[in-house]
């Protein structure tokens, strides 16, 4: 069907590809969800080649970079083809000259916070490339990607970003991934008729008890104040401080080896034990307050790449650009007094309990049911609203993506350290947003806490207080 539509001062210009469902929800009047992420690199930035590397390499991945989302005459969004011109996307800061490399910390801070709450512009495609000139502490200099959620999610968007970077110790070999499996699909797949009917049983029951679940937890079941959840109701956008932590990656592969667990579980145990012990050292009387936390899942059935082309050149994966994941909620275990001395671990083998039996159910997919039901019936809106309670009514958000094994270069420059962080203005539903990703012998967490409510410092040596003691204690278990 040939749709027209007037957009500026063009008229009568055809309209190309339809935005997705999910990409509608976080392109609302509630929701505008952008991801950023950040390449470190170990030398000064050249941006000699920038224009070229736009040009060249990153606008050819996919069309969604060189569209803007343009409304058909029934209110129906789709992604429209435009001129694309590179240097309106490229901002480079101008900071003091001549301070230290603690102090451009907190400039460089300042930006990233100051950009998480400024809104892409809809006029143009919807990203932009931000390059950071001076030396932080991490850093010699720094390439902020914001990538608007719209594009695609992680999944998507690190396939894009990874494609513009090279192999440090050779080239014209693929950047390699390490072995994954799919969040979602089950442990075990049983063979025989016998066997299936005791799994399907327990499939349906879990399905129906994580549905009901997460509909009420997006209706009307907020978590209450606390330390890390401020109860906004949809005010003005709260600024946010972006703090990252690197741990050993082989360490937590130690972890998951002595529990028998996932890195997954490890990761969320970690994550959790943090923060009910940032609770406990900020309010004792609040540290065990029911706090619900959304973990992002992948929901593609696609696993066991082993390099970065194989997964941006299958034809099944190429397929399902775009948003594929879902929501799982999760309540954080509890923090006894015993748990400092004696039992860190039980925080990942909670974990490990309650992935397991959520593996075992659909409750996800039937969301994604409820939520185009909602966008067909109701209207887009509605949905995106859905979106905003189901975060607005839990605590914190925790997502993770998997990165190369080997050190990359982009334009022949070592690429040092990879984070990113998901944002959202203008109203910010959550207080606390953790992302993780590996990348090389390394895995690098990323901490988004709400000005004023949460101390990122101390959050950030509660993390690192999780992570020792539950390596000491299962060390200890072996």
């Amino acid at each position: 069907m040939d749709l027209r539509v007037k957009v500026g001062g063009l008229k009568d210009v055809v309209l190309s590809e339809p935005v997705s469902p999910t990409g509608q929800y976080f392109n609302s009047s509630v929701l505008s969800i952008s991801i950023l992420c950040v390449l470190e690199f170990e030398n000064p930035f050249d941006d000699s080649s920038s224009l070229a590397l736009i040009n060249d390499v990153f606008l050819p991945i996919n069309p969604r970079f060189s569209s803007i989302m343009v409304e058909d005459k029934q209110g129906v969004k789709h992604w429209k083809r435009v001129e694309v011109n590179a240097e309106d996307h490229i901002k480079i800061p101008c900071f003091p000259e001549g301070l230290s490399p603690e102090s451009y910390d907190h400039y460089f801070n300042d930006y990233l916070s100051k950009m998480a709450m400024d809104p892409l512009p809809q006029t143009k495609p919807l990203w932009e490339i931000h390059i950071i000139k001076y030396q932080t502490s991490n850093a010699f200099g720094s390439l902020v990607f914001k990538l608007h959620h719209s594009l695609g999610d992680g999944y998507s968007l690190m396939c894009a970003l990874l494609s513009c970077l090279q192999r440090a110790d050779n080239p014209s070999l693929p950047l390699t991934l390490p072995i994954f499996r799919n969040f979602l699909k089950p442990e075990n797949d049983p063979k025989s008729i016998i066997s299936r009917v005791p799994h399907a049983l327990s499939c349906a029951l879990n399905t129906v008890m994580d549905f009901g679940w997460s509909i009420i937890k997006s209706s009307f079941l907020e978590d209450r104040q606390s330390p890390i959840h401020s109860g906004n109701k949809g005010g003005e956008f709260n600024r946010i401080n972006i703090t990252t932590i690197t741990f050993s990656l082989d360490q937590i592969k130690q972890i998951k080896s002595c529990l028998h667990v996932t890195i997954n579980d490890v990761i969320c145990g970690m994550i959790f034990l943090g923060t009910r012990l940032y609770m406990d050292v900020t309010s004792e009387e609040e540290k065990n307050k029911r706090s619900t936390a959304l973990v992002l899942l992948n929901t593609r059935y696609i696993d066991g790449f082993k390099s970065l082309n194989e997964m941006c050149q299958n034809q099944e994966a190429k397929s399902l650009w775009g948003n594929q994941f879902a929501f799982l909620h999760i309540s954080l275990p509890q923090l006894h007094q015993c748990d400092e001395s004696l039992k860190p671990i039980k925080f990942v083998q909670e974990i490990h309990s309650i992935i397991k039996r959520k593996r075992n159910s659909a409750a996800v997919y039937l969301t994604g049911m409820l939520l185009e039901f909602i966008r067909k019936y109701i209207g887009v809106e509605a949905a995106a609203q859905y979106v905003h309670n189901t975060l607005r009514n839990s605590s914190m958000a925790v997502t993770n993506m998997i990165g190369p094994v080997e050190k990359m270069t982009l334009s022949n420059q070592p690429v040092k350290g990879l984070y990113f962080m998901v944002v959202n203005s203008p109203k910010a539903p959550q207080s606390l947003v953790v992302t993780v990703i590996s990348y090389m012998d390394q895995l690098r967490v990323t901490i988004g806490t709400e000005i004023g409510l949460i101390d990122p410092m101390k959050f950030r040596t509660c993390t690192e207080k999780a992570f020792s003691m539950i390596f000491d204690a299962a060390v200890k278990s072996k």
